[in-house]
């Protein structure tokens, strides 16, 4: 009977009913599971009673399940209703007559992830942000420039978390927050690739500095049908080396990377705009600033106009539906007031104050792109069963999740099945680690919250997702 059950193994459809435990047997008695570490807990989510559990105690990494984590905390923290506020000021003397300013123009960031970002740009209205300022400083009466326009980032420290490997740093999954985020803080390498084998070549990068050269030593080859080419270099250095592959006879593909100085092409952006209303600047008098005892920064000013960002609530919808790392590491400086230790440290305070054992959390980032950071199932589970009972955050949070069937990372999932549309869940990738957590409705209308994680697996990640669906399908019949 046991050889029989394992060769009815693959047959297994969504159409079937599968339990918790046969899935389980299954993992167990899977080869490219072998080696792996796998736990999972599921909560009632209103009373926090365990229904099924294993190894829900172990640490194990999380990958970008840690999202919720520190989601929940800045949601808790800062409150759904908190904005960034960029503020731009006037040094020196403004003459009104003659719409002259003897100083500078200062962009004072506060650490907004959205400013000039792809997902926050109205789709009637795409214009830069820039510009806008640019249309409220001329309204104001400002004809010409005499000093610098200094990005200011100093609010937050510039620094990369210790754990991300170089292989990460650089690429658009690996921008590091800044004082001053602008445009995602991305940029795009233009390639254009001939037949298999063949070198690839840079034809266009996009957007440009006006002050310094990025320069690109590539070594990107024409092969495959997958973009499988990555940016390497100091991730506050103009110096990229860019390697891989791309698929053939592309006239242009875009390679993301991650900007070394937004703040400068935030400035620089702003120069532009102003010369094209027809305000007189300096040539280059864009600059970046991370030092908060910058004198320039410190000389009198006076306020001329305040950005706001959306409320966090929505920039938090954003960061779990499309596991934004760039907003999210950016909401743990928040938390932490532009120190990623700090932020860690508020987080697990916020989350020890609900009840949680945070013995069970170890944070190096806030976004689990790091391998250094580990979780236990009980933990996320538990801290999803907090914010099913939070009544001002729970709303919030809950319509951040991707939806199984319909959205995010959670298009593709149980479509077909009763989880669709009834399972809500951050799920998680880094290499060999693959996981998801959220809540699902189950058939006899109970809702619960669950945590699964798998570590160190021997198969390809599309497989392993296979593998985990087949356990979140089978929620539904708890």
């Amino acid at each position: 009977m046991r050889i029989l059950f394992f060769l009815l193994v693959p047959l297994f459809s969504f159409a079937q009913t599968v339990t918790i435990e046969q899935v389980v047997e299954t993992w167990k008695a899977d080869k490219v599971l072998y080696n792996s570490t796998f736990a999972f807990c599921v909560m009632d989510a209103i009373s926090g009673e365990i229904i099924k559990e294993h190894n829900s105690h172990v640490s194990v990494i999380p990958a970008s399940t840690l999202k919720v984590v520190t989601t929940g905390a800045a949601l808790g923290t800062l409150g759904k209703f908190y904005r960034y506020d960029t503020r731009i000021y006037f040094t020196g003397s403004f003459d009104k007559a003659t719409g002259v300013l003897n100083g500078d123009i200062i962009i004072r960031g506060s650490g907004d992830p959205t400013l000039n970002s792809e997902l926050f740009k109205n789709k009637k209205d795409s214009t830069d942000v820039t510009y806008k300022w640019a249309e409220i400083l001329s309204q104001k009466g400002l004809k010409e420039l005499k000093g610098k326009i200094i990005a200011d980032a100093s609010c937050y420290e510039q620094h990369i978390p210790a754990n991300w490997i170089w292989g990460d740093i650089s690429n658009y999954f690996g921008v590091a927050p800044c004082g001053l985020s602008f445009s995602d803080n991305l940029y795009s390498i233009i390639f254009e690739s001939k037949e298999t084998g063949s070198k690839a070549t840079i034809i266009d990068v996009k957007p440009k500095y006006k002050s310094i050269t990025l320069v690109h030593d590539d070594d990107v080859k024409a092969a495959g049908k997958e973009d499988d080419a990555y940016v390497t270099g100091d991730p506050f250095g103009n110096k990229k080396r860019v390697k891989g592959t791309i698929p053939p006879n592309k006239k242009e593909l875009e390679v993301r990377a991650a900007l070394p100085d937004p703040a400068l092409l935030c400035a620089e952006f702003l120069e532009t705009s102003l010369n094209t209303l027809g305000i007189k600047t300096p040539s280059l008098c864009a600059q970046s600033n991370y030092d908060s005892e910058n004198t320039d920064i410190k000389k009198e000013k006076v306020l001329i106009h305040s950005h706001f960002s959306s409320a966090l609530e929505k920039i938090v919808y954003y960061t779990n539906l499309t596991s934004n790392n760039l907003f999210c590491e950016t909401l743990l400086k928040t938390i932490g007031k532009g120190s990623n230790y700090s932020g860690i440290d508020k987080t697990k305070d916020y989350w020890k104050n609900k009840g949680l054992d945070v013995s069970e959390l170890y944070m190096v980032d806030g976004n689990g792109l790091s391998r250094a950071n580990t979780v236990t199932t009980h933990f996320e589970a538990s801290l999803l069963q907090k914010m099913y009972n939070d009544s001002l955050l729970f709303k919030p949070f809950y319509n951040s999740l991707p939806q199984a069937g319909l959205s995010g990372s959670m298009k593709n999932i149980g479509k077909g099945t009763f989880i669709e549309k009834n399972m809500h869940a951050k799920t998680g990738y880094i290499s060999r680690a693959r996981g998801y957590c959220g809540y699902v409705k189950t058939k006899a209308g109970k809702d619960l919250t669950f945590s699964v994680l798998f570590n160190n697996y021997n198969c390809n990640p599309s497989e392993m997702k296979g593998k985990i669906e087949t356990f979140l399908v089978a929620l539904a019949d708890l």
